[in-house]
């Protein structure tokens, strides 16, 4: 019992002191390091709690698994705590939990990214457990058939939720044949078909020291930070090999999908081609964007089918950007009688926004909301080192923080009105999930 409760205190004295580190955006410094063996990386000196937070990503995530294969990178992913080096699962989980280090392991699209979190007394022993993780996983029989075995249980729950069959029939006929148009976690049928070869493979191909971006904030100097660097990824391959991705566009635009599912509600999936992050229109179709559907309560979709109707509880789309494709998509969840007429006033807005634009009262207030809201995603030590990663993978320089501000002003309505007809002027993908009542598929690719 001791031996829990200082376990359960150790992991709140971590979870309180990461909620404190972050310093105001306007003070916080940051620094281009490389370490000793030439690995470069992101660092924010955090000197008030002895805490230490990395995070990381390889290029290439799920994009690289094979079609008939779908899911390997995930399960890999699942996998690596579970064992590694001389360390089996449980003596891998004990040291975690004995001295409160947090590791993620997760799977984007395009890339595996990383994290870890611990008191500085433990970095060394953190650190360590890290390289074993990318460096040396089991993938004893017993674990990997347990955690297949656990998203194959969520794979099955997921045949009959309408969010995920919505979103998958979505990504499905957006990207056919492509590997965004993929599930990441697999399917029923590729997952079981996953072995320990194609894992193994997948690391092979994809930690490696070129293409790894780096971040990390917390109470440590530069010298120190490029030694732990060195100390947990400088053993990895030089040179990834990855499968190249080719530029894709969404596909099936103008068509409605309607997928008989026996369910209360009935959940919609609608979206069209987006910006690329490198697009100088880029922060122009953000602002639109949030005035439209990215803004959660004040939205004009918000106030038009929940507020003033009361059809949903919400609806919401967001601007997504992969490396070699861009969507806008967003969704919904309503009454199956009700659904038609949601989809009308979402359709019907988002012609309004591609014919008109935004107002110069909208436009103003969506640019006070952006920049007053940017603190809030640099409140932690984690949500920090996420974010500079994030801005290392887009490419958006070092004072991205400092002159986010003044891309925001910078947007006329002039620009605003331009873009969202470029936006969404092009027609939507509609998927339904449920049994809407007056709504039936239409179009075909």
């Amino acid at each position: 019992m001791n031996r829990l409760v200082n376990r359960l205190a150790a992991f709140i004295a971590l979870t309180a002191l990461a909620l404190v580190t972050a310093a105001p955006a306007s003070a916080m410094t940051i620094e281009k390091i490389v370490s000793p063996s030439g690995i470069p990386a992101w660092l924010v000196r955090e000197q008030t709690v002895p805490l230490i937070t990395l995070n990381y990503a390889f290029h290439g995530g799920s994009s690289q698994d094979a079609p008939e294969k779908s899911g390997t990178a995930n399960l890999a992913a699942d996998l690596l705590d579970e064992g590694a080096g001389p360390l089996d699962g449980k003596t891998f989980h004990e040291r975690m939990e004995n001295h409160a280090i947090e590791l993620g392991f997760r799977v984007g699209r395009d890339e595996f990214h990383g994290s870890l979190r611990a008191l500085n007394e433990h970095r060394e022993e953190a650190f360590d457990l890290l390289k074993l993780a990318l460096t040396a996983p089991r993938f004893e029989p017993d674990a990997v058939e347990r955690v297949r075995g656990q998203e194959l249980s969520a794979l099955r729950r997921d045949t009959t939720n309408p969010n995920t069959i919505a979103s998958i029939q979505w990504w499905a006929t957006a990207f056919p044949g492509h590997p965004y148009g993929l599930e990441g976690k697999g399917t029923l049928e590729t997952l079981p078909r996953v072995t320990v070869d194609d894992m193994r493979d997948y690391i092979r191909r994809v930690f490696a020291r070129n293409e790894l971006t780096i971040s990390i904030v917390g109470d440590v100097d530069a010298k120190t930070a490029g030694e732990l660097i060195d100390r947990t990824f400088g053993s990895l391959p030089a040179r990834n090999d990855l499968k190249q991705v080719v530029a894709a566009t969404p596909r099936g635009l103008g068509r409605r999908i309607v997928i008989n599912l026996d369910v209360p509600q009935a959940v919609v999936n609608f979206g069209g081609q987006g910006l690329a992050r490198s697009d100088p229109d880029f922060m122009a179709g953000y602002i639109v964007n949030h005035i439209l559907g990215g803004g959660s309560f004040s939205s004009r979709l918000y106030r038009e089918v929940r507020e003033k109707r009361g059809l949903a509880y919400g609806v919401s789309d967001s601007l997504v950007w992969f490396k070699r494709a861009a969507v806008v998509i967003g969704g919904t969840a309503t009454q199956a009688d009700r659904t038609s007429d949601a989809l009308a006033i979402i359709e019907a807005e988002t012609k309004r926004m591609a014919d008109e634009g935004p107002t110069p009262e909208e436009l103003a207030a969506a640019k006070s909301f952006l920049k007053g809201s940017y603190a809030l995603s640099l409140d932690t030590s984690g949500k920090i080192a996420a974010q500079l990663t994030q801005i290392q993978l887009d490419n958006l320089g070092i004072d991205y923080v400092t002159r986010r501000s003044s891309l925001i002003d910078a947007v006329t309505i002039g620009d605003a009105k331009r873009v969202a007809k470029r936006l969404f002027g092009g027609g939507m993908l509609v998927t339904v999930a449920g049994r809407p009542k007056g709504l039936s598929s239409v179009g075909t690719e």
